[in-house]
C-alpha cells in the first residue's frame, strides 16, 4: 500500500472523519478514566488492533475466530457495563454544547456556609454535601428525604448533629437550596485510592465519576475539608478557597472575557499532549483502514489514436482530452494518474468528413480489474478527418 499516495489524496471529509473520532475518543477517555470500564475499553482497543493486523496479514483462523466471537463479546460488554454506558450517554448533554447552565442565586449564603464548614471540621462533625450542576443527581443517589430550605448554618447543624436522625448521609444543594437530606451515594470502584480515605471520600468520588456534581467532604476523623470534582479530590485550606470553589459549583467557573483566538488557542493547548496522542492513534488507525475504503478519483487524460487510416489526417480535435471518475479501493485508486491509464480511440472506421465517436469503458486500459470507470466526460467526441494531400 502506498501511504504517500493515500496521504496525497486526503480530502476534507477524511479530515472531518479523523477529527470527529479523535474528539469522541478523547471524551470516552475522560468519561471512563479511573473506572473498571476503562480497563475493558483498553482491552477492546488492543483486541481491535490484533484483529486489524490479523486481517491485513491474511491470518485466516484468527480473523474467523474474531468475526464469530465479536458480536457475542460486544453483547457481554453491554450487559456488564450497562451502568457506565448509560452514564456516558447521560453525560452527552446537548445543553453543554450550547453553553446552557442552570440558574442559581447566591443570596450571600456562600461565605457563611464556608465558615460553617471549617467550624464543623474543628468540632469533628462529619458531612457530605452535594452541589448539583448540569447533570441531575437524583437518579444516582438512593433514599433521601425531600425538603426545601436555605443552607443556613443553623439548619446544617441540625442536620449533621450526631444525634440527628438525618446526619447519616449526604444532602443535595441545587440552585442554592437544600432539596434532599440523608442520601446515599455510589461508592467509587477505583483501586488506586489512598488507604486513609473513608466511606465519605469514596462516596463523593463515586458520584463525581458518574456526573459533573461537586461534592464537599468534612472529615470527622481528621477535621479536614475537601472537595471532590472531575473524578478527583482536593483538600481545601481556608474559607476563601472554599467560597471560590462553592461559587464555581453553583454558578460555574467564571471565565475571563477572551476573544475567539484565545478561546481556540486554549481549546488546543489544554491537555495538548493527551489530545495529540489520541489524534495520532486515530490517524494511524485511519491509515490502516483507509486502504480498504471505497474511493473515487477524478483524472484528466489525453486521448490517443490507434488504427488510424494512413491516408487520413485528424483535423479536429487537435489534442483531445477526457475526464473520468474511477472507483475502487482507496489503496488502488490513490495510485492512479495519467501515466498508468491508457485512453485511446479506435479510428479504423474513419473516413473523410465529420464523425462522432462514443467514449465508453472499452476505450480505457486500467492497471487492474479492481478499478472501474463510473463516469466519462465528454461521452461523445466530434472528429473531423481529411485526406492527406499527395506530394507531387
Amino acid at each position: 500500500m502506498n501511504l504517500f499516495a493515500i496521504l496525497s489524496n486526503i480530502r476534507l471529509p477524511d479530515i472531518l472523519d479523523i477529527l470527529f473520532i479523535s474528539i469522541v475518543s478523547y471524551q470516552l477517555y475522560n468519561w471512563f478514566r479511573g473506572t473498571k470500564a476503562f480497563k475493558a475499553l483498553i482491552g477492546i482497543i488492543l483486541l481491535s488492533g490484533i484483529f486489524i493486523v490479523a486481517k491485513s496479514w491474511g491470518l485466516f483462523l484468527t480473523t474467523w475466530v474474531f468475526q464469530i466471537l465479536w458480536q457475542v463479546f460486544v453483547i457481554l460488554l453491554i450487559i456488564l457495563f450497562q451502568k457506565e454506558i448509560r452514564q456516558m450517554l447521560e453525560r452527552f448533554n446537548p445543553l453543554r454544547i450550547f453553553g446552557v447552565k442552570p440558574g442559581a442565586s447566591l443570596d450571600g449564603w456562600i461565605h457563611e456556609f464556608a465558615a460553617w464548614a471549617f467550624d464543623a471540621a474543628k468540632k469533628r462533625i462529619g458531612a457530605v454535601i452535594i452541589f448539583e450542576r448540569t447533570d441531575l443527581v437524583f437518579d444516582l443517589i438512593t433514599k433521601g428525604i425531600s425538603m426545601e430550605c436555605d443552607p443556613q448554618p443553623e439548619i446544617l447543624n441540625s442536620i449533621f448533629y450526631k444525634e440527628s436522625p438525618l446526619h447519616d448521609g449526604a444532602i443535595v444543594i441545587s440552585k442554592g437550596r437544600i432539596l434532599k437530606t440523608s442520601c446515599y451515594l455510589p461508592l467509587s470502584t477505583r483501586e488506586d485510592l489512598p488507604q486513609e480515605w473513608g466511606t465519605r471520600h469514596r462516596a463523593a468520588l463515586g458520584l463525581t465519576e458518574q456526573c459533573d456534581a461537586f461534592v464537599m467532604i468534612i472529615s470527622e476523623e481528621r477535621g479536614e475539608v475537601s472537595f471532590a470534582f472531575d473524578q478527583g479530590i482536593r483538600k481545601i485550606e481556608d474559607i476563601k478557597d472554599l467560597s471560590d470553589r462553592i461559587e464555581d459549583a453553583v454558578l460555574g467557573p467564571q471565565e475571563p472575557d477572551t476573544d475567539i483566538k484565545e478561546k481556540i488557542k486554549s481549546l488546543f493547548a489544554r491537555r495538548y499532549k493527551l489530545k495529540a496522542a489520541v489524534f495520532s492513534l486515530v490517524f494511524i488507525l485511519w491509515l490502516a483502514l483507509a486502504g480498504q475504503q471505497n474511493f473515487e478519483k477524478k483524472i484528466d487524460l489525453p486521448l490517443s489514436f490507434r488504427n488510424a487510416p494512413a491516408q487520413l489526417m485528424v483535423l479536429q480535435p487537435v489534442a483531445p482530452k477526457v475526464s473520468i471518475i474511477c472507483r475502487g479501493l482507496r489503496k488502488d485508486v490513490s495510485l492512479l494518474d495519467e501515466n498508468n491509464i491508457i485512453a485511446s480511440v479506435d479510428l479504423f472506421s474513419a473516413k473523410p468528413g465529420t464523425l462522432f465517436y462514443n467514449i465508453n469503458t472499452s476505450n480505457f486500459i486500467l492497471p487492474n480489474d479492481r478499478i472501474h470507470v463510473v463516469n466519462i466526460r465528454p461521452s461523445t467526441i466530434e472528429f473531423k478527418f481529411q485526406k492527406k494531400q499527395k506530394i507531387q
